[in-house]
C-alpha cells in the first residue's frame, strides 16, 4: 500500500511506503501497544540504569555542570524558538543548495559534533547513530528499514557545521515542540518560554492555536532543528524508506508528545499508527547511550548496503 502525504513548505507530493499491521497482530508491551512480530519478550538490548555520566536518564535537574549548560540551552532555545522563525527557516533549508553528499560521508562529518542539549552523552554524534542502530539490529534483525533510521535519525545535526551555516546549538538539536499553539507544560525546562515573543500572541496561546483538532502532525509546524531538517532531506531526496522512518526522523525528539501524551488531540489516525513505531525507536535512541564503543570499519559495509537500497548516492542539502 502506498501513500502521498504533503508538506506544503517542502514543495512536491512524493511517494512514500507504509508499514501497517492490524489491531489483532498488536499486544501489549512495555506500557506501549507494539506489533506482535516486534515485541520486547525475546529483546537481547537492556535498558541500562544509568547514562554515560554515571546519572539517571533525562534527569534535568541533578546538579551537575553538565545540566547547567543545558538549562542554559534551553533557556536560550526557548527564547528564540517562534512560529516566524521556524517559518523562515523552513523556506531557505527547503532550498537544499548547501552541499551534496552521501548519507555515509555526512555521518563522518559528525565527528566533531557534541549536542549541548544533551544531559546523557557528551561523545562525538556518530558513537550515538552506531549505537542506536546496533542496538535495534540486535533485537529487531529482519527490520532494516528501522536499522538504517537509528544510524541516520540524527543527521540533521550538521547544520551545525560551517558548511551548513554553523547554526547555534538552539537551531539545531534539544527536544522539539509546536509552535503556533499553546506551550505545553511538559516541555523541558518550560518557565523559559515567558520570554518568548509568541507568548504575545493570543490565538498561539490557546489549545489549538492556527490548526484543527485531528489535523495531523505534518500540519504542524515544529520547532526548527535537526529532526525537521533531515526529515527533509529524505522526503526531498526520494527516500524509499517507509512513512514510519520519516515519522521517527521527524519526530524523534518531540518528548512532550511520547513521553508525556501532550498534543494528542492534534494527531490524525496516520500519526497514530506511526506512533507504535516511534514508541519502539525511542527506547534505543535513549537508551543506548553509553561508553560502549563500537567498531565502525566492521559495521560499516551492513550500513552502506542499507544506505545503497534505501537512498540514491548523492542527496541534496
Amino acid at each position: 500500500m502506498t501513500i502521498l502525504i504533503e508538506q506544503p513548505e517542502f514543495g512536491s507530493q512524493v511517494e512514500e511506503k507504509k508499514v501497517s499491521f492490524n489491531a489483532n497482530e498488536l499486544i501489549l508491551d512495555g506500557g506501549f501497544m507494539v506489533p506482535k512480530t516486534l515485541s520486547s519478550q525475546d529483546e537481547i538490548f537492556e535498558v541500562p540504569d544509568i547514562n554515560a555520566f554515571g546519572q539517571s536518564f533525562r534527569d534535568y535537574n541533578v546538579e551537575s555542570e553538565r545540566q547547567k549548560s543545558v538549562e542554559e540551552f534551553y533557556r536560550v532555545q526557548h527564547i528564540n524558538q517562534t512560529y516566524d522563525y521556524v517559518k523562515k527557516m523552513r523556506k531557505e533549508y527547503g532550498k537544499l543548495n548547501k552541499i551534496e553528499m552521501s548519507i555515509w560521508d555526512c555521518c563522518e562529518l559528525l565527528n566533531d559534533v557534541v549536542d549541548d542539549s544533551d544531559p546523557d552523552l557528551d561523545e562525538p554524534q556518530i558513537e550515538h547513530l552506531l549505537q542506536t542502530a546496533e542496538a535495534i539490529r540486535k533485537d529487531y534483525p529482519n527490520e532494516d528499514w528501522l536499522h538504517l533510521t537509528g544510524l541516520i535519525h540524527d543527521l540533521g545535526k550538521v547544520l551545525l557545521h560551517p558548511s551548513f551555516g554553523g547554526l547555534p546549538q538552539w537551531a539545531v538539536v534539544g527536544d522539539t515542540f509546536p509552535l503556533g499553539c499553546a506551550f505545553d507544560e511538559s516541555i523541558v525546562h518550560h518557565k523559559y518560554f515567558k520570554e518568548n515573543p509568541d507568548i504575545n500572541n493570543n490565538i498561539y496561546n490557546t489549545k489549538n492555536g492556527v490548526y484543527e483538532e485531528g489535523c495531523g502532525l505534518d500540519k504542524v509546524v515544529m520547532s526548527w532543528g535537526h529532526d525537521d531538517y533531515m526529515y527533509l532531506i529524505a522526503k526531498e531526496n526520494k527516500t524509499t524508506l517507509p512513512s514510519a522512518a520519516l515519522f521517527v526522523i521527524r519526530y524523534h525528539s518531540f518528548y512532550a508528545l511520547h513521553r508525556s501524551g501532550a498534543y494528542t488531540h492534534l494527531m490524525n489516525e496516520e500519526d497514530k499508527e506511526n506512533m507504535k513505531w516511534l514508541n519502539i525507536f525511542n527506547k534505543y535512541d535513549l537508551y543506548s547511550k553509553s561508553k560502549v564503543r563500537i567498531d565502525v570499519e566492521k559495521v560499516k559495509p551492513y550500513y552502506l548496503s542499507l544506505i545503497e537500497k534505501y537512498f540514491p548516492t548523492k542527496l541534496r542539502w
